[in-house]
């Protein structure tokens, strides 16, 4: 099986009504989708792309939401060897503005041949486009005009797709694509990453699902259960593609469903005998604190043996407070897994959590922040619990380097840099950051983090690195810590740094959202957070900001945009006050 159609024409040849999804809606009953009816209706979309001229290895950016639209428009441009690329959908979620000017982008760098979405949203898409299918054209100031041949062709819209019918494998182009030939585009979710598509191969996709097959002990019984969003790599790899691809089934909610009710996981789990999650650390939080006693009435989480924390820095705590809130429902301890992903590499770099239970590494903290080596912890010093994100999977080798892309030795603190056989083609039209992301054959993460005994620890993103005095603060330490304290919003905290002239180093700034509007009441919060901080962490913190929900800026897969809040906060305060 060299490509992705491979792989579903056995799948319709073999067990053509075996249940490939259940997709869930809220207020509506369960929707079983079997691979006929997947592949009927993704042949639709197909036979549109055809009529409309779209050719195999062009790009169709999908712009739907969770449903049947969205996974047969995908899988359609699999099928007709076109590369589907899915972006977020504009909600409330989404500041409007960062959101179009993130779709010009995409459409400006990717240069798709189509576009797919609703009737109601095409004059969004028509706006974005440097020069639409009419031919008018709206010139960003100081930029020409693009040549007419990168401008989007089609604008697809639902209601006028071809009816589903049986595919004939042998007229389709995706039959005719290579293992080397690009099969999709994942796009980072940062304030500027909408720029840079992740173009990925048949070959390292297929590679990655193999390999991380075994690194899960994957078997036939594995039942995944996901509401994570398909734009995202955790949800477009672990929670969609991977288990269509190995035939296993698949529990699809939407993402706003499940943070209106995240009860919604654990009763799929329960009900269908879910074996396999992945949740970001947050979400940890989010089940422990937000689901009521009343709504886990005959809940069994017993069949869960992997709950995966992946895509943000990960915390004990969060996993103490998720085993000590679902244990009484059959959750068990083992079941609590890591694992260090991104698009770059298809997903995973590496797993733990399988074999053996997750690795908590006490180290000192100031040694962490101050000579960058994550010294085992000693009595009397300020300790930092590590998560250990588990070892690299086959195939896929981590080292540690400085700044000069020299290698560092075990627990010195420095940039992951990975190698592997699922890596990235390149960013789509952009060989530029292509070649900058390598040294050597080796791609360079942006995390930093350390190797101790063959595992992987991740300290936070380089780029949100803050440096006080020599010190080394990673701001989600931060974050964590301030929302600790009683009135603050969970996930609403933004930490980052600005640069003071007067002391040549950078201040802290902290943001915090809250409900209360009584002054008295904001200012204790300010104070306590400062406590926290100073308390918790090796810096003095003076600069608190309160604000009103929603005032924090987050990306598209929910992640704090913290150079986005860094100038949201210096155009609204200006310099802090010295």
């Amino acid at each position: 099986m060299t490509t992705f159609s491979d792989i579903l024409y056995t799948h319709y040849q073999t067990h053509p009504d075996q249940t490939a999804i259940i997709m869930q809606y809220a207020g509506q009953p369960d929707r079983p989708v079997s691979y006929r009816e997947l592949l009927s209706g993704a042949n639709g979309f197909a036979s549109t792309y055809a009529r409309r001229g779209i050719q195999p290895g062009e790009v169709v950016i999908l712009i739907l939401q969770h449903g049947e639209d969205l996974i047969h428009a995908f899988y359609g441009a699999i099928l007709h060897g076109a590369i589907p690329s899915i972006m977020p959908f504009l909600t409330e979620k989404l500041l409007p503005e960062r959101y179009r000017a993130d779709l010009a982008a995409l459409v400006s760098v990717t240069r798709p041949s189509a576009v797919v979405t609703y009737p109601e949203f095409e004059p969004e898409v028509y706006a974005a486009l440097p020069v639409p299918p009419s031919g008018w054209y709206r010139a960003p100031l100081g930029e020409a005009a693009p040549d007419a041949g990168t401008s989007v062709r089609e604008v697809i819209v639902t209601g006028q797709v071809d009816a589903p019918s049986e595919p004939d494998f042998t007229a389709l182009g995706g039959m005719q694509r290579a293992a080397e030939d690009i099969v999709l585009l994942q796009h980072s979710s940062g304030t500027t990453g909408l720029q840079k598509g992740v173009a990925l191969s048949h070959r390292a996709v297929l590679n990655q699902v193999e390999t991380y097959k075994k690194a899960l002990h994957f078997n036939p019984q594995d039942v995944i259960v996901s509401w994570l969003p398909l734009y995202h790599d955790m949800g477009l790899i672990a929670g969609f593609l991977m288990p269509i691809l190995t035939g296993n089934p698949l529990v699809l909610m939407s993402p706003f469903d499940w943070v209106r009710s995240p009860v919604r996981l654990l009763q799929a789990i329960s009900q269908y005998r879910g074996t396999l999650a992945w949740l970001p650390n947050f979400a940890y939080n989010f089940c422990a604190r937000k689901i009521r006693a009343r709504d886990l009435e005959g809940i069994d989480l017993s069949s869960w043996r992997g709950v995966i924390n992946c895509s943000e820095p990960m915390r004990y705590e969060s996993h103490a407070t998720f085993l000590e809130r679902f244990q009484p429902y059959g959750f068990r301890p083992a079941a609590l897994m890591t694992c260090y992903a991104m698009a770059e590499n298809t997903f995973a770099v590496s797993q733990g959590g399988v074999d053996a239970p997750v690795t908590i590494d006490k180290i000192d903290r100031e040694a962490m922040q101050v000579e960058r080596v994550a010294r085992p912890a000693q009595e009397g010093r300020p300790t930092t619990h590590m998560v250990s994100a588990g070892r690299p999977i086959a195939s896929t080798e981590v080292k540690v380097v400085d700044d000069q892309g020299r290698t560092l030795p075990e627990r010195q603190i420095g940039e992951l840099a990975v190698r592997s056989d699922c890596m990235l083609t390149g960013y789509y039209h952009r060989p530029d950051a292509t070649e900058k992301a390598f040294i050597d054959g080796w791609y360079l993460t942006g995390d930093y983090g350390y190797m101790a005994d063959g595992e992987v620890y991740v300290a936070g993103r380089k780029k949100d690195l803050i440096i006080v005095g020599g010190k080394n603060v990673y701001p989600q330490d931060l974050e964590l810590l301030a929302m600790q304290v009683p009135g603050v919003h969970a996930g609403r905290v933004s930490a980052f740094g600005v640069f003071n002239d007067q002391t040549g180093t950078e201040d802290v700034i902290v943001v915090a959202e809250v409900d209360s509007q009584d002054p008295d009441e904001r200012v204790r919060i300010a104070d306590e957070i400062r406590q926290a901080l100073n308390r918790g962490s090796a810096i003095a913190v003076r600069h608190v900001h309160i604000v009103n929900s929603p005032w924090i800026v987050k990306t598209s897969s929910g992640k704090t945009a913290r150079l986005a809040n860094r100038e949201k906060y210096l155009q609204e305060v200006g310099q802090p006050v010295r």
